[in-house]
């Protein structure tokens, strides 16, 4: 077994503090267990996140930073023929107007309807579709978009954008001008748009634009992707840690907890956290008797393992 837990480190300073409020008993007995095997580094401005070059790697995939395709998998997962296209994922959001700049707003906050969803993407379609683009609706939260200018284009992940402001994520290679034209017509067609007026009109967040991601042609997959604990997103999206500290409570007396009673009884396990800049892998390895006596008394401090995340 694989277990992937994302989010699982900040490097602010609430962050930091939040991790010296953290006892984690089952995340330092399987240390304790476990060697640290594949250290992945990089920093919180990388496009795509540790978790999900943690996935990549799980599955094989060859690609640099911005180039994994999620699009083409997540569709592929789903039974979805992708026809050697280049896929993006295309996410319906709202850009919250500050009076310095923009921040993206959690997709959960939206509380978007499917049918609600349908209308903005049968709109936008029309746009896409004149560009000779295809486009298809999977989700309310979850469009597809497939064109050739996506082969190549470099685009953050979503997990990177929310909660922040997306000028500082908004891709500046050559084929992007595409996308960000098409961006634009959407905004101003969804300003006064009947379903937007209608979410205005109940206190909804109406849905101004979108983000592009995990673009590029499908990869075949050439191993099994980890079990994902994604319990530390949402709470870390709003800041609130508080929710976060006890989501890791949480997973420490499910997922870990499980983890280290398969790594007791000599199951095949690996660990995989990953924080913002980060990802730091351990396996359950042969170790010599030496390395097994003295890791009968190594406790690892979890909120250190943490905090070099």
């Amino acid at each position: 077994m694989h277990l992937l837990i994302p989010f699982a480190s900040s490097p602010t300073d609430a962050g930091r503090h939040a991790l010296g409020l953290l006892d984690l008993p089952n995340l330092a007995a399987l240390l304790a267990r476990l060697t640290p095997t594949v250290r992945d580094e990089a920093d919180e401005y990388s496009l795509s996140p540790p978790h999900e070059r943690a996935i990549a790697r799980a599955l094989g995939w060859s690609g640099g930073d911005g180039h994994l395709p999620f699009a083409a998998w997540e569709l592929q997962r789903e039974g979805v023929d992708t026809a050697d296209l280049a896929w993006g994922r295309l996410t319906p959001l709202h850009w919250q107007v500050g009076r310095e700049h923009l921040t993206v707003i959690p997709p959960s906050e939206l509380q978007l309807a499917e049918a609600e969803s349908r209308v903005l993407f049968d709109a936008a379609h029309v746009l896409f579709e004149e560009d000779g683009w295809l486009m298809r609706w999977q989700a309310p939260g979850r469009w597809y978009v497939a064109h050739e200018t996506l082969t190549e284009l470099p685009t953050a992940s979503l997990d990177r954008v929310v909660g922040r402001n997306p000028d500082a994520w908004m891709p500046d290679h050559p084929q992007a001008r595409w996308i960000k034209r098409l961006q634009n017509e959407m905004q101003m067609l969804w300003y006064n748009h009947p379903a937007n007026d209608a979410r205005e009109a109940r206190g909804a967040f109406t849905i101004n634009s979108v983000w592009l991601s995990g673009c590029g042609i499908g990869q075949p997959a050439r191993g099994e992707p980890p079990t994902v604990a994604d319990a530390l997103r949402e709470p870390l999206w709003h800041e609130n840690w508080e929710d976060w500290v006890r989501a890791w409570r949480a997973l420490d007396d499910g997922p870990l907890r499980e983890s280290l009673q398969a790594a007791q009884a000599g199951r095949p396990v690996t660990l995989t956290l990953a924080g913002e800049r980060h990802a730091q892998s351990w396996e359950s390895l042969p170790r010599s008797w030496w390395a097994r006596l003295s890791g009968g008394w190594k406790h690892p401090d979890p909120a250190a393992v943490l905090a070099a995340l």
